[in-house]
């Protein structure tokens, strides 16, 4: 799987709006600079992220940004699907909308697992479970195998 720096970036951000709490605003160029992302990238991501009602942002003195609903109700992979679209797939299509001939058949079937297994990550992490470093028991029994580490 690759994720997006796109992704990376909206995650990063929400996360920071996650650990400011329920009722406070972070300006962007905060968010920007605590996280090492180039403002203005931020600020067209922001403008997505606002468009997908994952975040709320107000004007003025006391204005900036903060998470339109509680950090718990929101997954990882609703972040990744606000921004780069659906979590899987080839060629531009569903896994399960391809088709391939003869002895690759069963590749699709491959594809669809793969999407799968993401979700059971992805769906399972929230934006509070990052806040807080409190990652799901299944995740954490992931990190423990040996080769979730290896690189290859």
């Amino acid at each position: 799987m690759r994720v997006s720096a796109r992704a990376d970036y909206a995650i990063r951000a929400l996360v920071e709006l996650a650990a400011a709490g329920p009722e406070a605003s972070l300006r962007g160029d905060a968010i920007a600079t605590s996280q090492a992302i180039p403002a203005k990238y931020l600020e067209n991501l922001l403008a997505d992220l606002r468009r997908a009602r994952l975040v709320m942002s107000q004007r003025g003195v006391r204005g900036g940004y903060r998470l339109a609903r509680p950090p718990a109700s929101i997954t990882l992979a609703d972040v990744i699907r606000a921004i780069d679209g659906p979590l899987a797939g080839v060629r531009d299509e569903a896994p399960e909308d391809v088709a391939y001939p003869g002895v690759a058949g069963s590749l699709r079937d491959v594809w669809v697992a793969l999407r799968a297994s993401m979700r059971t990550v992805l769906e399972a992490v929230t934006l509070e479970d990052v806040a807080t470093g409190k990652l799901p028991a299944s995740v954490r029994r992931r990190l423990r195998d040996p080769g979730a580490w290896s690189r290859r």
